[in-house]
């Protein structure tokens, strides 16, 4: 508990989504704006002013027996008056008038009176951090015990005749046939007022199957289990018969958390005074670690003496407080650290006052983690002496999935061959090697040509398998010290680092092509495959990694250019891609003052709801000769020839102007995603672009959501993270997108202000056969959640991709499954059709 000067206020916490409706509005109607809305409640006007409150509560005290009951206005069934208070009351103040009113929602108004929002007693518990009570309350003391189980053809109607009688919010149904239990709330026979009919059995209004708990579980873990999944209710289950033995409601957690927080509001209020005269420093410390409490705390003096921990410390190094008070903090030292690594740590603590950083422990059963630790000097009142208070979290598993993923960065899933990172981190250190010593090294670029015809006649499979034995051929060529990687598709290099004449690159060329000669059996069909090959010498054709790799690829085209299947040097008279840059050019000016550009969407799936939740755009050229241009094809060259923040501006203020005249005509959609460059983000300009395009259509940021590349972030943190805030403040929503291809990205997880997190199709396309694969999804999937990150899979083309990311808790999916891309007016009939079905 914190103190009074320091309490939060209702203007911290409060919502200012106030649905209201009129009071001659009727029941059915009212339900509905609840329904879009996904509220409980709604407030009831008259002439403007606020007269009364409806419920989901509220519904089972219906007369059902009128057949016209949905129709009657609210008025005739609210709640009044309608109790308030003041925006700049404290949570105490509120708390207090829950309880006295024993009502769970409080009108909020301003200083002027005026209603701008509501707030309830659950928003209070939430924000006081005390959820950790619930750690060590089981849930055998807290579920309900005598719940009410209907069969599965019993009628709604008697759902709702047990619910009023039994003044309960929920009950069981079973089904003999499925052997599975379903749920019915107060919430589905709300729903129901949309589309009355009494008479049906309730099993075709339960929710299942239902998740369980056992009686011996603690409220926290059933606690985080209904937050995580958006659900108010558990099934007890009895761990040894397997039978259902109760009912575990959220308002029953929350009950205990309101009940720990009132104890100790009432505790503080009544030893305040008491507690300030006895020692200031006391209540100091008290205040201290209450402020950080789900984290493990010690507090010590300054020679070292521990003088106090919290539950937490226990639970996470399994020393109770009388085996370690009075004692020095190094009962937990791991032994791993010298004294180097300490003395530099006080030293910072002592002229900074604060130091964080990982540190390895030991926990009193000898096992070794990993944790985040903050230390923090206490410099008492009135006193000279200074005490450190140091709050630590277990971030071993976190730093496990970061080294997973870490190892994906460096090396191609498919072949394990070096990927395009750890190529250009070999070839730097290469160069430097090769400007000492005065020697010469090529680079060669490998393409496979005609690559999609395998793809397209023998299906993705064999061209995979294709390019495994490319690459075993080519890499049992290599000679020590020289690296092949695979830079994407059917694109591979080669960095030849002891090359002492130019024939020497000739012949390796000559044996690549002798090699691939040879016929590939994949799946038991012979296949020839054939190969350009294009190669620059260091320093010959140039000194640094860009030209080198350029100048290869100019090579490499030539080859293509002259019938493929052949090698070719690099000539600076050959640079024909120079010319076609050139024409590229001028036509994708064109194309942008010609509107050549066109707006794809791809719907994105809700596991929960299996309905539309919000949905991409995607960026195709319809360019008037050639047809629809791939984004692959244009958006690299855009990129190159500086257009690319004038494409994202076409591109922002098109998809703002389409979810404006979408939201105007009725269109619940959440959100629509947005793909960003990394040059626009970095140049400091996507803020403005952003907030022009919603000013301009009239749209409110929290409908759209910018995709960004873990590359967005690497030449310049700081000012990538000031541009985010800047969105941030217009409500814009950020998505990290292609998740763990690219540079480590979980660095910058805790450090930037973001919400969503895209799993890259690369990890979802071999889940959940292959394992290694699927244990890494798992770990992003658990990381996030644990960093309370939105997850969405991309690339989910197969039925059990789907049903596996579903168990691993992924929110939402996208891909082939579900829906393409599509254009236009083929994307608006589609999400037509789903709401009719929905």
């Amino acid at each position: 508990m914190v103190s009074d000067n320091r309490q939060l206020q209702i203007k911290d916490i409060f919502s200012n989504q106030l649905l209201s409706c009129d009071h001659q509005t009727s029941l059915a109607e009212a339900v509905e704006l609840m329904r879009q809305r996904r509220v409980s409640s709604i407030f009831v006007t008259e002439h403007g002013r606020i007269v009364g409150i409806w419920t989901e509560s509220d519904c089972v005290k219906l007369n059902f027996n009128d057949p016209d009951f949905a129709q009657t206005t609210i008025a005739s069934s609210m709640t009044a008056p309608v109790h308030d208070i003041q925006v700049d009351k404290t949570l105490s103040e509120a708390t207090v008038k829950f309880h006295q009113l024993g009502i769970r929602h409080l009108l909020v108004k301003d200083q002027q009176g005026e209603p701008v929002g509501v707030v309830s007693l659950s928003d209070i518990v939430r924000n006081q951090g005390l959820d950790h009570y619930l750690h060590f309350r089981p849930i055998e003391d807290h579920y309900n015990r005598n719940v009410v189980i209907l069969k599965a053809d019993d009628c709604v109607s008697k759902v709702i005749e047990v619910m009023r009688l039994r003044k309960v919010t929920a009950v069981l149904v079973y089904h003999n046939e499925l052997a599975e239990y379903g749920i019915v709330t107060q919430r589905d026979i709300a729903y129901m007022l949309l589309k009355p009919d009494w008479r049906i059995p309730c099993w075709e209004l339960a929710t299942y199957p239902l998740l369980q708990v056992r009686p011996k579980d603690s409220l926290f873990d059933a606690y985080r289990l209904m937050t995580a999944e958006s659900i108010r209710h558990l099934v007890v289950k009895d761990p040894c018969s397997g039978q259902v033995i109760g009912l575990l409601p959220l308002k029953n957690v929350l009950t205990e958390i309101e009940t720990a927080y009132c104890s100790e509001l009432e505790k503080v209020l009544v030893q305040r005074d008491l507690a300030l005269r006895k020692s200031e420093k006391n209540l100091y410390l008290a205040n201290r670690i209450i402020d950080a409490s789900l984290d493990g705390i010690m507090i010590t003096r300054g020679d070292g003496e521990i003088l106090q921990i919290n539950p937490a410390f226990s639970e996470l190094t399994g020393y109770q407080d009388y085996e370690v008070i009075g004692k020095s903090p190094n009962i937990l030292s791991s032994g791993i650290h010298g004294k180097e690594y300490y003395d530099q740590m006080w030293a910072e603590l002592r002229s900074k006052g604060v130091w964080q950083g990982e540190i390895c422990n030991r926990k009193k059963s000898g096992e070794i983690y990993v944790e985040w630790l903050t230390i923090i000097a206490i410099n008492e009142p009135y006193s000279d002496e200074v005490l450190y208070a140091a709050i630590f979290s277990d971030i071993t598993e976190r730093k496990n999935a970061e080294e997973k993923i870490a190892r994906l960065a460096y090396f191609d899933e498919l072949t394990g061959l070096p990927n395009r990172r750890l190529f250009y981190d070999r070839l730097s250190m290469a160069l430097a090697s090769a400007h000492r010593e005065s020697h010469k090294l090529a680079v060669m670029f490998i393409d496979l040509d005609r690559f999609k015809e395998v793809n397209d006649s023998l299906g993705h499979s064999a061209g995979d398998e294709l390019l495994v034995q490319v690459s075993e051929r080519i890499k049992n060529m290599l000679e020590e010290g020289d690296t092949l990687a695979r830079l994407g598709g059917d694109e591979f290099v080669v960095l030849l680092t002891e090359v002492k004449h130019m024939s020497d690159v000739v012949g390796f060329a000559n044996k690549i092509l002798e090699q691939l000669s040879v016929a590939f059996e994949l799946n038991d069909i012979c296949v020839n495959a054939t190969a350009s090959l294009g190669a620059a010498i260091y320093p010959d054709d140039g000194v640094d990694s860009e030209t080198l790799l350029k100048h290869a690829d100019v090579a490499m085209y030539r080859s293509k250019e002259i019938g493929r299947n052949s090698f070719q040097l690099y000539k600076a008279s050959m640079n024909a891609r120079s010319l076609e840059r050139l024409s590229m050019l001028s036509r994708f000016q064109q194309a942008l003052e010609h509107d050549e550009f066109e707006l794809y969407f791809q719907p994105l799936q809700c596991l929960k709801s299996d309905r539309v939740s919000s949905v991409e755009c995607l960026l195709r050229w319809n360019d008037p000769k050639l047809g629809l241009i791939s984004p692959a094809q244009f958006i690299p060259l855009a990129e190159e020839l500086g257009l690319i923040i004038k494409l994202d501006q076409w591109v922002i203020n098109k998809a703002c102007e389409k979810m404006a005249l979408w939201r105007r005509q009725g269109s619940d959609l959440r959100r629509i995603a947005i793909n960003v460059s990394a040059q626009h983000l970095c140049q400091g300009e996507l803020a403005t672009t952003v907030s022009n395009a919603l000013n301009k259509h009239g749209l409110d940021g929290r409908f759209v959501e910018l995709e960004l590349t873990e590359s967005s972030f690497i030449s310049n943190l700081h000012e990538a993270k000031s541009e985010l805030h800047k969105l941030k403040s217009l409500g814009i929503s950020i998505a990290l997108d292609d998740f763990g291809t690219g540079y480590s990205a979980l660095s910058y997880l805790t450090k930037l202000p973001i919400d969503t997190l895209k799993i890259d199709a690369s990890f979802v396309a071999k889940i959940p056969d292959e394992y290694g694969n699927s244990e890494i999804v798992a770990a992003i999937i658990a990381m996030a959640k644990a960093l309370n990150l939105h997850v969405v899979a991309e690339g989910v083309e197969k039925p059990e991709q789907r049903q596996f990311l579903h168990k691993l808790g992924c929110n939402t999916v996208q891909g082939f499954m579900y829906c393409k891309p599509l254009s236009c007016n083929d994307w608006l009939r589609f999400y037509h059709a789903e709401k009719v079905i929905s």
